[in-house]
């Protein structure tokens, strides 16, 4: 067998195993993250009885960025929220606008929870986490809550999330869980509908039930304000702000806990070309988050912990590695162009896999009401093909960014629709 033959049978095991390691550690925390949904649906329900008496005081953030197109709804949802209205302040940071977002903000003006903060011109338009960092002296109450302003909280979502921090103070923050208001809209938004229904209730609660780690989401999450100001704030060199600082607060010792009686509803982007933008993003900030903690997560004292950080983030890679190597192989040997000599029943194990994948996520979707709807198991069936397949050349674009030609980091806001019915 000549050495070309040994190395693509070489490559075709090292994939297979890889993505069969990553398929058995995701059933794991489908396993637990299921259970924790079995537990939760009914433990989560004491944490809306608490007496208003007992309940903290908090400020709500939210940062504003040419957001005109959104943010009287956000406004909206904020004052309909089963909270206090002496222990609630809203701040909305207008982060250097060029649109109506400040005259939308004013007009509310007839609340006193509501408070316009203008962000200093000298400051302002550098990305979310100087927003947060600008309000954060400003903000009056021990608790922090943070919205996006494309957010629609629910009513009942701030009360389950400040009441979990009062009843655990080991817990630096408490998670809700993002739903996409729009995922009708478009095929795009109703493959990421899917992708962030498994996200939450597999990676999130499975990896809360294996080891307490939960990673703070952009929006929808309360946080102690002391804790915010020990670790320095938000890094604003970071383009995913939330992950950076989950980082920080597990190095320190504190964690985070996802309270899935809590859900907001956001915008998800609703064409390709946001999309690919918006997830380009989010690797580049993953491509940060791994630069700048990797050291000292290998010397973190939680083993654990820092592996599956360290790993979450390297996933992006050695996975896409892996799908990418395996289509290839795929599609040279239906081209007979190279043949694979490993003996095994490999179309059996590909079938397996797939199968694996979509059954976790229709059992997934079930967890959320009238999501493990027809077209829904449909589309679960193509994403694979699909969907997942996009994030080859995201995931290679980010990289070239930031290996190839380290271009600079700049945050870009993800484009607003305007709200209409959710749907």
């Amino acid at each position: 067998m000549s050495n070309l033959h040994w190395i693509i049978d070489g490559l075709f095991v090292s994939t297979v195993a890889l993505i069969w390691f990553m398929l058995g550690y995701q059933s794991l925390l489908f396993f637990l993250g299921h259970a924790y949904y079995r537990r939760t649906r009914h433990t989560d329900k004491k944490l809306v009885e608490v007496p208003d008496a007992e309940l903290p005081c908090i400020s709500v953030l939210v940062p504003c960025h040419n957001e005109g197109r959104v943010i009287a709804h956000t406004i909206h949802a904020l004052q309909e929220l089963d909270y206090p209205r002496e222990k609630a302040e809203f701040l909305l940071i207008n982060d250097g606008s060029t649109d109506d977002t400040a005259a939308v903000i004013r007009s509310f003006s007839a609340d006193p929870r509501v408070r316009l903060l203008e962000v200093p011109a000298a400051l302002s338009a550098r990305g979310k986490s100087g927003a947060l960092n600008y309000a954060l002296s400003q903000a009056r109450h021990p608790l922090i809550a943070i919205y996006d302003a494309d957010n629609l909280p629910e009513r009942g979502a701030l009360r389950p999330l400040a009441v979990q921090l009062v009843r655990n103070p080991q817990l630096a923050a408490a998670v809700g869980m993002y739903r996409a208001w729009n995922r009708r809209r478009a095929l795009i938004t109703r493959f990421v509908n899917i992708e962030s229904i498994g996200f939450q209730w597999v990676v999130q609660a499975g990896r809360w039930m294996l080891m307490n780690l939960t990673m703070l989401p952009g929006t929808n999450y309360v946080i102690r304000k002391e804790v915010v100001e020990k670790l320095g704030g938000w890094d604003e060199q970071a383009l995913t702000e939330d992950s950076e600082l989950t980082v920080r607060l597990y190095q320190a010792g504190y964690h985070v806990q996802m309270v899935p009686a809590s859900v907001s509803w956001e915008q998800e982007p609703e064409s390709l070309k946001v999309w690919f933008r918006q997830r380009r993003r989010w690797v580049r900030g993953f491509n940060y988050v791994l630069k700048k903690h990797a050291a000292g997560l290998l010397r973190a004292k939680n083993r654990r912990v820092a592996f599956e950080i360290i790993s979450s983030h390297l996933l992006y890679y050695a996975f896409f590695l892996a799908v990418v190597i395996s289509d290839a192989l795929l599609v040279l040997c239906l081209a007979g162009m190279v043949r694979i000599n490993v003996p095994g029943p490999y179309s059996l194990v590909w079938i397996l896999a797939y199968a694996t994948f979509v059954l976790q996520l229709i059992i997934t979707l079930s967890c959320e009401k009238d999501e493990d709807s027809i077209v829904n198991i449909l589309l679960t069936f193509v994403m694979y093909f699909t969907y997942c397949q996009l994030w080859i050349p995201v995931v290679a674009a980010a990289f070239y960014d930031d290996f190839i030609v380290h271009r600079a980091i700049k945050w870009a806001k993800t484009e607003r629709y305007q709200v209409g019915t959710a749907t």
